[in-house]
Order: C-alpha cells, then sequence, then structure tokens
C-alpha cells in the first residue's frame, strides 16, 4: 500500500512550534519488539482519518513482522526515505503523547549504556494505558495550588551541613551541582532525612523547574510523601510507584506529563517520570539492591538519573547513612561533592556505639552468648526509657569460605573471584571462572594462613527468645509479609529484619545488632560495605548519645573489621574508600566494568572466542550456572561468561554487546542470550 493521502475532512493537528501535520503524511515509529536486530525506526503511512490523532508521542498499532504490535510515534515527515510502499498505521491507542522527545532521549541513552535496546527501556519507562484513567483526568490543569508552604531562602535541615546552604542556592540559581550527601542519624522528625530531601525540591520547584525523588521500598515513600506534603503543600507533588495498580499508577503518570506538578516521588518506578523542565533528581540509599531493576537491560536507579541530569543540566543529590563503592568512586573521581556535617556534627547526632565481646573475659560464657551480656544489660536499662530496637539478619544468606586464622574472604588467584564449595565435598573452586585451587592449596594473602572455614549464614527470629527474656515487656515484629511503618514512644521490644525497623516516636532508646556475622561473611563482594549500611539504617534510629542513646553490635569477631571500625567511628565515606583502593588492586567493580552474559555453553563459549579479538576485553568463564536457589534441577547447558574492561572501555563493551545480540537476533535459529552490562556481583 502506497503511503496515504493528506487529510481533507480532518484537522490537523497543530504542535507547540506551530507546525501542523498537514503536508506530513510519513510517521516514524518506534515498535516495541523483542528482536534486537529491529532496534531502530520504521516509517509508516498515516492514513486519513488518523492524521491529527497519530501526533508523535502517542501509542499505535501497526503491522509489524506478520503480528499487530505496539509503537510510539516519534517524528512526522512529509518524505519518507523508505523507498516503496509504506504499510499504513492501523490504529492509534490513544491521543495521548505519552513519549515526549525528553523521554526518548532518555531510554535510548540507557539502553546505549547498558549494551540494551529502546524497547526494552520503553518497557520499563511508560506503564500501561489505562483508558478509565484518562477519561477522569481532566484535560486542563486543576486551579492552581497554593503558594510553598515552606519559606523561601530557609535551608531548614540542610543549615546543619556546611555545604548545604551553598548547593542549595546552586540549585535555586538553575545550576546542576552534583553532590553526595551523607545524612545525620538520629534527627528529630522536622531535621531527618525525608524533611531534607523536601526541601531541597522546594528550593527547586520555587526556582520554576520540577524534582524527581527515588527511594527504595513504600515505606520510605511513605515518609518522603509525608515531608512533602508538610513542606511544598497539598497539589504540588504525585507519588508514582509500581505497585499502586494500573489505574493509579498510570494517573500519577498522567498529571506529571501533562504538567499539573512538578515533582515526582516513588520508587525506581518513577526514574523515567515524565516531568516538566527537570532541576532536581535525588535518590536515596543507592547501595540498596531495591535500585536495581530485574528485568533487561537491567538499568540502575543512580545510572538512570544520572543520565537524565546530564540530559536535562538538572542537579544532582544522591543521600543516605552510609556510601556505597559506586557513589563513593564518583566522589572519588570530582563527580560528586561531599555533602557531610563534618565529625563535630556527627558526634553530636549519633549513639553510642559498643561492640559486644570485649567484655567476655569478665562475664564468661555470657559475654560470647547470641545475646550478650552488654546487650542484655543496655536492653534493660534502657526499656525504662524507651523502645528498643533489635536486628536480626534475613534467613538464607549464600555460604562463604573464609580464611580460618583472619577470616579475609576466600578470593580465587586468577580473577579475583569469591571460592566456594564445588559438586563434590572437597572441592574448592571459584564461583566466576571455576577455576580450583592450585596444588599448594589456598593461601591467604594478608596472614598467609592455609585453612578455609566455611560459613553456615542465617539467623533464627528471635521474638520468642527475647519474649522469655524479658518478660512484661510487649514485643513488636517487623520483617516480610508483615512490615510495621512506625512504633509509640513506650517501652517495648522491636523485633526487625533489616529494611523493616519502624520508625520511634522520639527515637529508641538503644537498638541491638544481633549476629553481625552473618551480614559480614555473606558470599558477596559488597559484604562489608552492605553489612555497615544495614547497621546505620538501624542505628540512626536511635536517640544521640547525650540523651543515652547506645547501639550494641553483638556477634562479630573480637578482631574488629574495617566495617565494624566505620560503624563505631561513624565514618561510611573511610570504609568505602577503602573498599576502593582494594578493588583497584583486585580488579574488582565500580574500578573495573563487568558484564554478565547467560546462556547456551556452546553459544557463550563462540562469543568469548570472538571476545579475544577485543585486547581490551579480559574473558571470565564460560561456567555452568548454579543450580536455583530453591533445589530444583537447573539446566545442564546453561552457562556465565564474564567479561571484564577497564572503566575507560564500557562505552565499546556495550556497544560490542548489543552488536552481538543483534547478529544473534538476526539469525533466527540462534538461542538468545542474556546481557546485563555493570554488574554489581558478579558471581
Amino acid at each position: 500500500m502506497g503511503r496515504a493521502r493528506l487529510p481533507s475532512a480532518v484537522a490537523p493537528a497543530v504542535y507547540a512550534d506551530g507546525m501542523t501535520t498537514s503536508g506530513l503524511p510519513v510517521a516514524a515509529v518506534v515498535v516495541v519488539t523483542p528482536l534486537a536486530h529491529l532496534d531502530r525506526e520504521f516509517e509508516y503511512a498515516v492514513p486519513e482519518d488518523l492524521d491529527a490523532a497519530a501526533v508523535p508521542g502517542v501509542a499505535v498499532r501497526v503491522r509489524f513482522a506478520g503480528r499487530d504490535l505496539t509503537g510510539f510515534v516519534v517524528a512526522r515527515r512529509a518524505v519518507a526515505s523508505h523507498v516503496g510502499a509504506l504499510t499504513p498505521i492501523r490504529a492509534v491507542v490513544s491521543t495521548e503523547p505519552v513519549l515526549s522527545g525528553e523521554l526518548l532521549e532518555l531510554c535510548r541513552a540507557v539502553a546505549k549504556h547498558y549494551g540494551g535496546t529502546t524497547s526494552d527501556v520503553l518497557r520499563l519507562a511508560i506503564p500501561q494505558r489505562h483508558a478509565r484513567a484518562e477519561r477522569a483526568l481532566t484535560e486542563r490543569p486543576p486551579s492552581a495550588p497554593a503558594a510553598l508552604r515552606h519559606p523561601a531562602g530557609d535551608p531548614g535541615p540542610w543549615r546543619r551541613y556546611p555545604a548545604g546552604a551553598s548547593w542549595l542556592h546552586r540549585v535555586a540559581a538553575g545550576e546542576a551541582p552534583a553532590a553526595s550527601w551523607l545524612a545525620l542519624p538520629g534527627a528529630a522528625p522536622e531535621e531527618d532525612w525525608p524533611q531534607a530531601l523536601a526541601v531541597a525540591a522546594a528550593w527547586s520547584l520555587r526556582a520554576g523547574r520540577g524534582v524527581v525523588i527515588v527511594v527504595p521500598d513504600h515505606r520510605d515513600v511513605d515518609r518522603v510523601d509525608s515531608a512533602l506534603l508538610d513542606v511544598l503543600g497539598a497539589g504540588h507533588h504525585v507519588r508514582l510507584t509500581a505497585d499502586q495498580g494500573p489505574q493509579a499508577r498510570y494517573t500519577a503518570w498522567l498529571t506529571a506529563s501533562r504538567g499539573h506538578v512538578r515533582c515526582v516521588v516513588g520508587t525506581r518506578a518513577a526514574a523515567f517520570a515524565p516531568v516538566r523542565d527537570l532541576g532536581l533528581v535525588a535518590w536515596w540509599d543507592d547501595g540498596d539492591d531495591l535500585h536495581e531493576e530485574p528485568r533487561a537491560p537491567y538499568p540502575a536507579v543512580g545510572e538512570v538519573l544520572r543520565l537524565r541530569a546530564q540530559l536535562s543540566s538538572a542537579a544532582v543529590l544522591c543521600g543516605g547513612f552510609a556510601r556505597s563503592a559506586r557513589q563513593q568512586l564518583a566522589v572519588a573521581d570530582g563527580v560528586d561533592r561531599p555533602v557531610d556535617a563534618g565529625r563535630a556534627g556527627v558526634r553530636a547526632a549519633a549513639a553510642r556505639v559498643v561492640v559486644a565481646g570485649e567484655e567476655a573475659v569478665r562475664d564468661g560464657p555470657a559475654g560470647a552468648a547470641r545475646l550478650p551480656s552488654v546487650a542484655w544489660r543496655t536492653a534493660v536499662s534502657a526499656l525504662q526509657h524507651g523502645p528498643v530496637l533489635v536486628q536480626v539478619p534475613r534467613r538464607g544468606y549464600v555460604p562463604a569460605l573464609r580464611c580460618q586464622d583472619c577470616r579475609a574472604p576466600g578470593r580465587c588467584r586468577e580473577c579475583s573471584g569469591p571460592l566456594a564449595l564445588g559438586a563434590s565435598a572437597a572441592g574448592v573452586a571459584c564461583r566466576w571462572c571455576g577455576t580450583g585451587l592450585p596444588p599448594e592449596g589456598f593461601v591467604c594473602p594478608h596472614c598467609e594462613g592455609r585453612r578455609l572455614r566455611s560459613s553456615v549464614v542465617g539467623a533464627r527470629r528471635t521474638a520468642e527468645e527475647l519474649g522469655r527474656a524479658f518478660p512484661g515487656v510487649p514485643v513488636l515484629t517487623s520483617g516480610a509479609g508483615t512490615v510495621v511503618p512506625a512504633a509509640g514512644p513506650a517501652p517495648a521490644l522491636v523485633i526487625a529484619t533489616p529494611g523493616a525497623e519502624p520508625v520511634a516516636d522520639g527515637g529508641y532508646a538503644a537498638v541491638l545488632l544481633l549476629d553481625g556475622w552473618a551480614l559480614l561473611e555473606r558470599a558477596s563482594l559488597d559484604a562489608g560495605l552492605e553489612a555497615l549500611r544495614r547497621w546505620m539504617a538501624a542505628a540512626a534510629l536511635c536517640r544521640p548519645a547525650a540523651v543515652g542513646g547506645m547501639v550494641v553490635l553483638c556477634g562479630t569477631s573480637t578482631t574488629p573489621g574495617p566495617a565494624v571500625e566505620a560503624l563505631v567511628r561513624w565514618d561510611p565515606a573511610w570504609l568505602a574508600a577503602a573498599e576502593l583502593a582494594e578493588r583497584s588492586a583486585l580488579r574488582l567493580p565500580p574500578m573495573v566494568t563487568i558484564a554478565r552474559v547467560t546462556g547456551d555453553r556452546q553459544d557463550l563459549a563462540e562469543l568469548a572466542a570472538s571476545a579475544a579479538e577485543i585486547e581490551a576485553i579480559e574473558r571470565i568463564g564460560p561456567v555452568p550456572l548454579p543450580a536455583p536457589a530453591h533445589g530444583a534441577l537447573g539446566d545442564p547447558a546453561a552457562a556465565q561468561l564474564l567479561l571484564r574492561v577497564d572503566r575507560a572501555g564500557r562505552g565499546e563493551l556495550a556497544r560490542w554487546l548489543a552488536a552481538a545480540r543483534a547478529v544473534r537476533s538476526a539469525a533466527k535459529s540462534a538461542a538468545p542470550i542474556s546481557v546485563h552490562v555493570d554488574v554489581r556481583e558478579p558471581g
């Protein structure tokens, strides 16, 4: 079928720049397809009856590879570049232009960054259409909301940070400063981290620029949502999360897309929120794995928001009580400027931290119990003044191998990957490259020890145990399935798993961190940083030392490691910097870029052979994938291949992998492969 004629009876659509659809009978469409080799625009003819509706940004139905698929119009043209007849657009799904030019540019940038396809990113970025939501939401914006509640020029909680006020003034001036913010613990509600994020949003909005705030989970969304309502007033923001339900999520999306509000807060689904005139992107707790998208191309919230900030010249704010290795690298490279309260501010705000174990000699066996004597005495005393939080690690962590003498993680000599027990009872091999121990066996690079120990990591529920130890004291549990958002000021024992700690009214009188070894001995590259992050998240809910707040860390080695020392000193930047130095020597992320490719082992062997032609790419594997955690038999042909390059070669690696996927996609007989660029945990 040839190009459709120009419409005669249908009025042409009018663009913001005055151009109309008249004389533009060709539509460039991005088709949402899983085929990597078709990741480009396709031209379609615009029928007369669809001329006014098929404007850039709307979703359409088109005939593609013998099927009706969804696509998005990205441009209208007068002349097609394709030689020959054009297939007409079959239908306009909705007249709502959900794909703006700015969002399309972001999706393409994310796809390029991760070696994926634009279609994959569009699936993550744009929620499924909900017709009832479109009809219910008025086209015209509601009446202008009241003026912002927060007084102009007031830095609020940011006055506690020496560089805070100057950073706010740069945001208000329309500049694009990037900050790595270490939040103070134990703040009152009017000065805690949600309130600080809300004040930063107010400064950006007052300057006429939009805001996107992303937090790990719905509990954090609730806290920031409440702070935004308190600081901004009603009608200035909307919340956007994946678990809202189709209609609520699409309504929130349209509210931002139509410009009814210019501030969005949510979980990782909000990273692509269509906020206009973006001036500030902020995210909390970069190390939380909820910020990692589990679907291709596996983008991380922080990277998506940084790409948005670059495209929109927006300010960047990454906050947390601790720093991830990736965030510390941004500080070390000078990309982000640190914003913290200094040692004096930390000492005034933090609780006193005690490591159980030093009193073991004095207390005998009770000093080394799961609830050591110092923890028991602290809880008894603190329960006279308020609630006590007890953090217990989750079950199910993967066993790790460590040096028997110094407890350092066992690592492979070839690739620095983690050592694990192999298929045989006596076999020890690398989880990354599959290399076994050399003939001389394991030799620890730290203490030259030759023995490995296996840690059975996990934690039991402790509510019943503590209920018997403290009769008559109310016991509240918060964890998977039953997450309690808040606790009252009355004395009580609050048992929580990491990430599910309720916020106590007035702060906790004491915090007990049990089974510290369960976090430290995880078979994870980020074990130390992750342990500190979870400990600090709980310890930050404790009252300051000046009013008796005390944190007791239990179940760690009698010789404190770096993570324990960082908690005692409340110095997460020091630990993150030390981790970077060690990873630089071992060539581990984020000092290098590692891509994980999974698929059929024979296919990966061919891919590895092809990668050998590029000198910059180091190949590790392929090795068989481990069986699923639930115990079912895995595919014996499934394998993974790790490709490692220096940071400067990241872009080249992503392009090469995208091209390799496209070649395999074009060869219909080839089995697909999964590509994850920039993995945080290669094993």
